[in-house]
């Protein structure tokens, strides 16, 4: 089995009736892993579906594969890549990164100046996160908008976050900033341009220089 085996697609009205069965798997996934995330109805998912707010895999022969959907805090400053699930059956393709990678450019797509963020404890998502160009961040850097660290209660540091007044926690905070990515590109392009010019000088330097000795 490998990733081509799955197709990746921008959820729609057509897939609703996953929606229970994902956030089965989503609580079931959490319980697993001893931590907690921000609890979501079958409503709730359906609705990001009906959005498009949401990308879902399924495996070639019509099994679903996994899931991930779009948030927008903040008036749309900041939008997070929350409830990634993948199906236990399909663990260990690669399936996680391919999710991760297409909600992430559908995310750029519909909000391209938002900052993307998340908070994880996994080490395989601070890894492909960090591939996608996120930056380990405080959380200072993040969202403030209360309706977002409300859905940290279902966890079970949440009084670890509260004691440290949301300040850190067992989490890691990791940001991608779109204006700094311009930037940095802007800075990279000025270094090139600047190693061009002087590349240039140089060999202009060293054909007069071969012109005069010929002279």
């Amino acid at each position: 089995m490998t990733i081509q085996d799955f197709d990746i697609q921008v959820a729609s009205a057509q897939h609703i009736d996953y929606a229970q069965q994902i956030c089965d798997e989503m609580a079931e996934s959490a319980k697993a892993r001893g931590t907690g995330i921000a609890q979501r109805s079958p409503e709730y998912v359906a609705n990001k579906m009906l959005e498009g707010k949401a990308v879902i895999a399924f495996h070639k022969d019509g099994t679903w594969a996994g899931f991930c959907y779009i948030e927008t805090w903040s008036h749309g400053d900041f939008v997070a890549n929350s409830g990634l699930v993948v199906n236990p059956i399909f663990r260990k393709v690669g399936l996680a990164k391919a999710i991760k990678h297409k909600i992430f450019d559908l995310s750029r797509t519909k909000y391209p100046e938002s900052k993307i963020f998340g908070l994880t404890t996994g080490l395989a998502v601070m890894k492909i996160n960090s591939e996608l160009g996120y930056e380990p961040v405080t959380y200072s850097e993040l969202t403030q908008d209360e309706n977002f660290w409300q859905g940290c209660k279902s966890c079970v540091n949440y009084d670890i976050l509260t004691s440290k007044d949301r300040k850190n926690c067992m989490c890691t905070a990791m940001l991608f900033d779109p204006a700094e990515k311009i930037k940095e590109y802007e800075d990279k392009m000025k270094k090139i341009t600047h190693k061009a010019t002087l590349l240039e000088r140089i060999e202009n330097a060293i054909k007069k220089r071969i012109g005069q000795d010929h002279d």
